[in-house]
Protein backbone atom coordinates (compact mmCIF):
# COMPACT_ATOMS: atom_id res chain seq x y z
CA UNK A 1 0.00 0.00 0.00
CA UNK A 2 1.53 3.82 -1.08
CA UNK A 3 1.85 5.78 1.77
CA UNK A 4 0.86 9.38 0.72
CA UNK A 5 3.92 11.84 1.78
CA UNK A 6 3.92 15.40 3.82
CA UNK A 7 4.59 17.09 0.43
CA UNK A 8 1.49 15.12 -1.39
CA UNK A 9 -0.79 16.04 1.52
CA UNK A 10 0.32 19.86 1.10
CA UNK A 11 -0.72 19.78 -2.43
CA UNK A 12 -4.05 18.11 -1.58
CA UNK A 13 -4.67 22.09 0.30
CA UNK A 14 -3.99 23.67 -3.10
CA UNK A 15 -6.74 21.00 -4.53
CA UNK A 16 -9.47 22.14 -1.97
CA UNK A 17 -8.64 25.65 -2.51
CA UNK A 18 -8.46 25.23 -6.52
CA UNK A 19 -11.65 23.61 -6.94
CA UNK A 20 -13.69 26.66 -4.58
CA UNK A 21 -14.54 29.46 -6.89
CA UNK A 22 -14.51 31.75 -3.81
CA UNK A 23 -12.56 32.02 -1.09
CA UNK A 24 -12.38 28.89 1.21
CA UNK A 25 -12.05 29.48 5.14
CA UNK A 26 -9.48 27.41 7.28
CA UNK A 27 -12.41 25.86 9.17
CA UNK A 28 -14.09 24.41 5.99
CA UNK A 29 -10.44 23.01 4.60
CA UNK A 30 -10.18 21.23 8.09
CA UNK A 31 -13.19 19.60 7.61
CA UNK A 32 -12.81 18.46 4.32
CA UNK A 33 -9.30 17.55 4.44
CA UNK A 34 -9.38 15.96 8.32
CA UNK A 35 -5.60 17.15 9.17
CA UNK A 36 -4.28 18.10 12.25
CA UNK A 37 -5.12 21.99 13.14
CA UNK A 38 -1.60 22.19 13.44
CA UNK A 39 -0.84 20.49 10.23
CA UNK A 40 -2.87 22.90 8.18
CA UNK A 41 -1.45 25.72 9.66
CA UNK A 42 1.66 24.56 8.85
CA UNK A 43 0.84 23.69 4.67
CA UNK A 44 -0.81 27.11 4.78
CA UNK A 45 2.05 29.12 6.36
CA UNK A 46 4.46 27.50 3.41
CA UNK A 47 1.83 27.85 0.77
CA UNK A 48 1.16 31.61 1.64
CA UNK A 49 4.78 32.32 2.63
CA UNK A 50 5.53 31.13 -1.21
CA UNK A 51 2.62 33.01 -2.42
CA UNK A 52 1.22 30.12 -4.03
CA UNK A 53 -2.06 30.69 -1.89
CA UNK A 54 -3.37 34.06 0.19
CA UNK A 55 -6.16 35.03 2.37
CA UNK A 56 -8.25 37.45 1.96
CA UNK A 57 -10.47 39.05 5.12
CA UNK A 58 -14.24 38.03 5.32
CA UNK A 59 -13.26 35.46 2.12
CA UNK A 60 -10.92 32.92 3.29
CA UNK A 61 -7.94 31.55 1.23
CA UNK A 62 -7.53 31.93 -2.60
CA UNK A 63 -4.67 31.00 -5.23
CA UNK A 64 -2.06 33.78 -4.63
CA UNK A 65 -0.45 36.25 -6.68
CA UNK A 66 2.74 33.41 -7.48
CA UNK A 67 0.03 31.30 -10.01
CA UNK A 68 -0.41 34.50 -12.16
CA UNK A 69 3.35 35.25 -12.26
CA UNK A 70 4.11 31.44 -13.48
CA UNK A 71 1.57 31.41 -15.91
CA UNK A 72 2.82 34.46 -17.41
CA UNK A 73 6.21 32.61 -17.91
CA UNK A 74 4.31 29.75 -18.81
CA UNK A 75 3.01 32.19 -21.81
CA UNK A 76 6.45 33.41 -22.85
CA UNK A 77 8.80 30.08 -22.33
CA UNK A 78 6.46 27.04 -22.96
CA UNK A 79 8.32 25.41 -25.91
CA UNK A 80 4.91 24.20 -26.66
CA UNK A 81 3.32 27.17 -26.92
CA UNK A 82 6.62 28.69 -28.42
CA UNK A 83 6.54 25.44 -31.67
CA UNK A 84 2.48 26.13 -31.92
CA UNK A 85 1.29 29.76 -31.93
CA UNK A 86 3.02 30.78 -35.44
CA UNK A 87 1.69 27.23 -36.99
CA UNK A 88 -1.93 28.14 -35.41
CA UNK A 89 -1.93 31.44 -36.79
CA UNK A 90 -1.17 30.18 -39.63
CA UNK A 91 -3.92 27.44 -40.27
CA UNK A 92 -6.67 29.92 -38.97
CA UNK A 93 -5.77 32.24 -42.03
CA UNK A 94 -5.95 29.37 -44.04
CA UNK A 95 -8.65 27.46 -42.80
CA UNK A 96 -11.54 30.53 -41.21
CA UNK A 97 -12.47 29.40 -37.53
CA UNK A 98 -10.75 28.50 -34.11
CA UNK A 99 -7.98 27.16 -33.67
CA UNK A 100 -7.13 25.24 -29.86
CA UNK A 101 -3.87 23.54 -28.50
CA UNK A 102 -4.83 21.36 -25.30
CA UNK A 103 -2.90 18.97 -23.15
CA UNK A 104 -3.63 16.36 -21.17
CA UNK A 105 -3.93 17.40 -17.34
CA UNK A 106 -4.87 14.50 -15.26
CA UNK A 107 -8.24 12.53 -16.22
CA UNK A 108 -8.89 15.78 -18.09
CA UNK A 109 -7.65 17.87 -21.47
CA UNK A 110 -7.09 21.14 -20.75
CA UNK A 111 -6.84 24.23 -23.39
CA UNK A 112 -3.39 26.27 -22.72
CA UNK A 113 -3.86 28.31 -26.45
CA UNK A 114 -6.30 29.81 -28.47
CA UNK A 115 -6.14 31.43 -32.04
CA UNK A 116 -9.23 32.98 -33.46
CA UNK A 117 -9.50 33.06 -37.58
CA UNK A 118 -13.12 34.39 -36.89
CA UNK A 119 -15.69 36.70 -35.27
CA UNK A 120 -18.65 34.53 -36.78
CA UNK A 121 -19.05 32.22 -33.96
CA UNK A 122 -16.78 32.07 -30.56
CA UNK A 123 -15.56 29.27 -28.19
CA UNK A 124 -15.48 30.13 -24.43
CA UNK A 125 -12.99 27.04 -24.76
CA UNK A 126 -9.91 29.29 -23.52
CA UNK A 127 -6.52 29.00 -21.98
CA UNK A 128 -6.82 27.52 -18.24
CA UNK A 129 -10.41 26.00 -19.31
CA UNK A 130 -10.34 21.84 -18.89
CA UNK A 131 -13.26 19.76 -20.40
CA UNK A 132 -13.54 15.65 -19.78
CA UNK A 133 -11.43 13.73 -22.34
CA UNK A 134 -14.30 12.18 -23.71
CA UNK A 135 -15.91 15.18 -25.20
CA UNK A 136 -15.21 16.93 -28.35
CA UNK A 137 -12.63 16.00 -30.96
CA UNK A 138 -9.63 17.63 -29.15
CA UNK A 139 -10.12 15.52 -26.28
CA UNK A 140 -11.04 12.34 -27.77
CA UNK A 141 -7.45 12.38 -30.16
CA UNK A 142 -5.80 12.22 -26.89
CA UNK A 143 -8.04 9.72 -25.21
CA UNK A 144 -7.31 7.18 -28.75
CA UNK A 145 -3.44 7.57 -27.98
CA UNK A 146 -3.54 6.69 -24.41
CA UNK A 147 -2.29 3.63 -22.82
CA UNK A 148 -4.17 0.88 -22.49
CA UNK A 149 -4.26 0.62 -18.54
CA UNK A 150 -5.08 4.19 -18.47
CA UNK A 151 -8.26 3.65 -20.40
CA UNK A 152 -9.27 0.59 -19.05
CA UNK A 153 -9.42 2.55 -15.75
CA UNK A 154 -10.83 5.46 -17.24
CA UNK A 155 -13.50 3.12 -18.49
CA UNK A 156 -14.01 1.51 -15.07
CA UNK A 157 -14.55 4.81 -13.57
CA UNK A 158 -16.62 6.26 -16.24
CA UNK A 159 -18.55 3.71 -18.39
CA UNK A 160 -21.62 5.78 -18.55
CA UNK A 161 -19.89 8.45 -19.99
CA UNK A 162 -18.34 6.08 -22.54
CA UNK A 163 -21.60 5.00 -23.68
CA UNK A 164 -22.88 8.23 -24.27
CA UNK A 165 -20.06 10.08 -26.17
CA UNK A 166 -20.92 7.00 -28.96
CA UNK A 167 -17.45 4.78 -27.92
CA UNK A 168 -19.25 1.81 -26.89
CA UNK A 169 -20.94 -0.03 -24.02
CA UNK A 170 -18.00 -2.16 -23.04
CA UNK A 171 -14.24 -2.21 -22.56
CA UNK A 172 -14.15 -4.12 -25.89
CA UNK A 173 -16.36 -1.83 -27.41
CA UNK A 174 -14.59 1.20 -26.58
CA UNK A 175 -10.94 0.22 -27.76
CA UNK A 176 -12.20 -0.86 -30.67
CA UNK A 177 -13.94 2.71 -31.48
CA UNK A 178 -10.31 4.25 -30.41
CA UNK A 179 -8.06 2.12 -32.18
CA UNK A 180 -10.28 3.23 -35.59
CA UNK A 181 -9.55 6.80 -34.24
CA UNK A 182 -6.28 6.74 -33.78
CA UNK A 183 -5.79 4.46 -37.16
CA UNK A 184 -7.31 7.07 -38.69
CA UNK A 185 -5.02 10.05 -37.54
CA UNK A 186 -7.58 12.23 -36.54
CA UNK A 187 -10.99 13.10 -35.16
CA UNK A 188 -14.00 14.52 -35.98
CA UNK A 189 -17.29 15.67 -33.88
CA UNK A 190 -20.29 17.91 -34.38
CA UNK A 191 -22.13 19.38 -32.12
CA UNK A 192 -20.52 17.39 -29.60
CA UNK A 193 -18.91 20.89 -27.00
CA UNK A 194 -20.92 23.68 -28.63
CA UNK A 195 -23.70 23.37 -31.01
CA UNK A 196 -24.01 23.83 -34.49
CA UNK A 197 -19.91 23.74 -34.92
CA UNK A 198 -17.40 21.09 -36.33
CA UNK A 199 -14.23 20.12 -34.27
CA UNK A 200 -11.34 18.29 -36.07
CA UNK A 201 -8.47 17.66 -34.58
CA UNK A 202 -4.79 15.93 -34.48
CA UNK A 203 -2.25 14.32 -31.78
CA UNK A 204 0.63 15.87 -30.90
CA UNK A 205 3.50 13.68 -29.29
CA UNK A 206 6.44 14.16 -27.41
CA UNK A 207 10.55 12.76 -27.99
CA UNK A 208 9.43 9.66 -26.42
CA UNK A 209 6.18 9.52 -28.97
CA UNK A 210 4.00 9.57 -25.95
CA UNK A 211 0.81 11.71 -26.71
CA UNK A 212 0.82 15.31 -25.08
CA UNK A 213 -1.78 17.26 -26.45
CA UNK A 214 -4.02 17.87 -29.50
CA UNK A 215 -4.19 20.76 -32.15
CA UNK A 216 -7.58 21.43 -33.17
CA UNK A 217 -9.97 23.28 -35.75
CA UNK A 218 -13.03 24.60 -35.06
CA UNK A 219 -15.42 25.70 -38.05
CA UNK A 220 -18.50 27.44 -37.10
CA UNK A 221 -21.09 25.17 -39.06
CA UNK A 222 -22.06 21.27 -39.05
CA UNK A 223 -22.75 19.02 -42.05
CA UNK A 224 -19.30 19.65 -44.34
CA UNK A 225 -19.03 17.40 -47.00
CA UNK A 226 -16.51 14.81 -47.19
CA UNK A 227 -14.03 16.14 -49.17
CA UNK A 228 -13.78 19.54 -47.71
CA UNK A 229 -13.61 17.94 -44.42
CA UNK A 230 -10.66 15.72 -45.64
CA UNK A 231 -8.79 18.71 -46.85
CA UNK A 232 -9.09 20.53 -43.24
CA UNK A 233 -7.72 17.45 -41.23
CA UNK A 234 -4.88 16.67 -43.89
CA UNK A 235 -3.96 20.64 -42.92
CA UNK A 236 -4.42 20.11 -39.32
CA UNK A 237 -2.87 17.18 -39.06
CA UNK A 238 0.14 18.56 -41.21
CA UNK A 239 0.00 21.62 -38.49
CA UNK A 240 -0.06 19.30 -35.68
CA UNK A 241 3.01 16.86 -37.07
CA UNK A 242 5.10 20.31 -37.30
CA UNK A 243 4.32 20.68 -33.85
CA UNK A 244 5.38 17.32 -32.31
CA UNK A 245 8.90 17.54 -34.69
CA UNK A 246 9.87 21.37 -33.51
CA UNK A 247 9.06 20.43 -29.80
CA UNK A 248 10.76 16.68 -30.55
CA UNK A 249 14.07 18.51 -31.21
CA UNK A 250 13.80 17.57 -34.86
CA UNK A 251 14.70 19.16 -38.08
CA UNK A 252 11.36 20.29 -39.75
CA UNK A 253 12.11 19.39 -43.70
Amino acid sequence: MSTVTSLERMLHVVDVIEENDRGITFDQMHGILGFTRSTLYRYLKILTDAEFVTSLPDIGYTLGPRIIELDYKMRTRDPLLIASRPVMAELVRAAPGIALLCRRYRDKVLCVHQERGTDTFHSNYERGRARPLLSGAASRIILCHMPPHATARLFREQAQAFAEAGLGQSLVEARTALKRIRQLGWDITEGQVTPGVTGIAAPIFDNRGTVLGSLSLTVGRTRIDAAEIRAIAERVMFCAGIVTKAISGATIQ
